[in-house]
C-alpha cells in the first residue's frame, strides 16, 4: 500500500527519503522489523485474551516427559503469525505484483481453514477438528487457483536470452560492478520449466512428462504442472502440521526455511546475480521477498513465546498457513523440486508417520502384531519417547525436548545452506 503510493506520487512530491521504498531490500528489512514488533507487542495482548477465555490445548496423555505440563497453554496463536505477515505484506508490498497476491490470498485461505480447524476442537469440544477431507479440499483449491494464477497471469514468466531478430524481444543493460556494462537481448516465456538440483542444466520442464506434442504438449504440460502444484502445497502444509508438536519446532525450522526462500527469490528476480549463478531470471519475483521478509519476523516474534516453555501454541491457524506460504513461494520462483532438500524436516517427520502406520498395519496382519519402526511418530516423538519396543531404539534414553529442537534447528540449518548450494553444484 506505501510502496503502491510512492508508486503515485513520485511524479509529484519530492519528500525526503521517499525513494527508499524503490528499494526491495530496504522494503524488505522495513518488513522484518515490522512484523517482529507486531507479533512481540500485538502477541502479548492476543495470547492474554486466548489465556482469558480460556482458550487453552487440551492434551492426550502419550507418556512424554512434561507434556502434561502443557496443558491449557493457549492455542490458536497462529492467529498472531497471519496478523504480523499480512500488514507488512499489505504496507510494504506491490499489491499490484501477482506475487504478492498469491502469498497473501494463500495467508488468508489457510489461515482460515486452520482457524475452522482450532475452532471446532476448542469451542466445540471436538477432537478431531475439522474433517480430514475438508482440509484437503481446501488445499487442492488453493493449488488450483495458484496454478491456474500463473498459467493465465502475464507476470509469471521467466526471462530468456534472444537475439535481435527474434519477434517480442526487449532489452536490458547489465551493469555489474567491476564489469563494463553490456546491453542483452531477453523475451519472456510462459513456462512450465523449473530448477532441478544436481543438474549441468539445471532446468526440468513438465511438459517433458507430456506424451502430446505441439500446442496439446504445452496444455498437458500445463495440466501436469497444475497437478504438480496442488501435491506440492498440500504436502508441505500437512508436513509442517505434523511437524508442529513440539515448543518452537515448526516456528524455528519454518524461519530457516522461510530465510531460504527470500534469498533465492532475490537472486532469482535480480538480473545481475541471475546471470552470474547461470539460474533463470524472474521478472517480478523480487517483491517476494519483501512478504517472506514478514513471514520471517513473524516467525522470529512468535518464537519469542513459543519457545520452550511455550506460553502459547500456533494452532492449526498458523501450521498450515506457513506451510502452504513456503510451499506457494518456492513454487513461485521454481524451486519447489527443492523442498525435499529445503524441507527435508518436515518430508521425513511425514514420512516417519506413513511408515510407521503402513508397516504397523502389515505387520499386524501377517503376523498377527503390529511392529512399530518407531518409538512414536512424528519422528521428533521417537526421542522423546522410552519404554517401546521398536525397529528403530537409539537413543536408548529420552531427549529433553528443548535439546530434540535445537538439534533439528541444526539440521534445518544445514539442509539450508545445502539447498543454496546446490545453485552451483551442478
Amino acid at each position: 500500500m506505501l510502496y503502491n503510493l510512492y508508486e503515485y506520487l513520485k511524479d509529484y512530491v519530492d519528500f525526503p527519503g521517499l525513494g527508499l521504498f524503490k528499494y526491495i531490500s530496504f522494503r524488505a528489512f522495513s518488513a522484518i522489523m515490522l512484523s517482529l514488533l507486531i507479533a512481540l507487542f500485538v502477541g502479548k495482548v492476543i495470547i492474554r485474551k486466548l489465556a482469558k477465555k480460556q482458550i487453552g490445548e487440551e492434551i492426550r496423555d502419550l507418556g512424554l516427559e512434561g507434556q502434561l505440563s502443557k496443558k491449557g497453554t493457549p492455542t490458536m496463536g497462529g492467529i498472531i503469525i497471519l496478523i504480523a505477515t499480512l500488514v507488512p505484506a499489505l504496507l510494504l508490498g506491490d499489491l499490484t505484483n501477482v506475487y504478492v497476491q498469491l502469498l497473501i490470498v494463500t495467508t488468508l485461505w489457510l489461515g482460515i481453514i486452520g482457524f475452522a480447524d482450532d475452532y471446532i476442537k476448542v469451542f466445540k469440544k471436538n477432537k478431531d477438528g475439522l474433517h480430514g477431507r475438508f482440509k484437503i479440499y481446501g488445499q487442492v483449491g488453493l493449488g488450483l487457483i495458484i496454478g491456474i494464477t500463473l498459467y493465465m497471469s502475464d507476470q509469471a514468466v521467466i526471462r530468456v536470452p534472444a537475439t535481435s531478430t527474434e519477434e517480442d524481444v526487449h532489452t536490458e543493460v547489465v551493469t555489474q560492478q567491476g564489469f563494463t556494462p553490456r546491453l542483452s537481448y531477453f523475451k519472456d516465456e510462459k513456462s512450465t520449466k523449473t530448477s532441478i538440483p544436481f543438474v549441468k542444466d539445471n532446468e526440468f520442464d513438465y511438459a517433458w512428462l507430456s506424451p502430446f506434442d505441439g500446442e496439446s504438449g504445452r496444455v498437458a504440460g500445463w495440466i501436469i504442472y497444475i497437478l504438480a502444484i496442488i501435491f506440492i502445497v498440500t504436502a508441505v502444509s500437512n508436513g509442517t502440521n505434523l511437524t508442529d508438536g513440539m515448543d518452537g519446532l515448526a516456528t524455528g525450522v519454518s524461519a530457516i526455511v522461510g530465510t531460504t526462500l527470500a534469498i533465492l527469490a532475490y537472486l532469482s528476480g535480480n538480473i545481475i546475480y541471475a546471470d552470474y549463478l547461470n539460474i533463470m531470471y524472474l521478472p517480478n519475483t523480487g517483491e517476494i521477498v519483501v512478504v517472506m521478509a514478514a513471514f520471517i519476523g513473524a516467525l522470529i516474534g512468535f518464537l519469542w513465546y513459543n519457545s520452550f516453555p511455550a506460553q502459547v501454541f500456533m494452532g492449526d491457524t498458523g501450521s498450515l498457513a506457513i506451510g502452504g506460504i513456503i510451499a506457494v513461494a518456492a513454487v513461485m520462483i521454481r524451486k519447489e523440486l527443492l523442498i525435499p532438500i529445503l524441507c527435508g524436516i518436515f518430508f521425513v517427520e511425514s514420512l516417519s508417520v506413513i511408515i510407521q502406520r503402513l508397516y504397523f498395519k502389515y505387520t499386524r496382519i501377517r503376523f498377527g502384531k503390529g511392529v512399530r519402526v518407531f518409538r512414536m511418530s512424528p519422528l521428533h516423538h521417537h526421542f522423546q519417547k522410552e519404554g517401546i519396543e521398536a525397529i528403530i531404539d537409539t537413543p536408548k534414553r529420552a531427549l529433553p525436548e528443548a535439546k530434540i529442537v535445537i538439534r533439528f534447528w541444526i539440521i534445518a540449518i544445514f539442509l539450508a545452506v545445502l539447498t543454496i548450494i546446490t545453485l552451483k553444484i551442478r
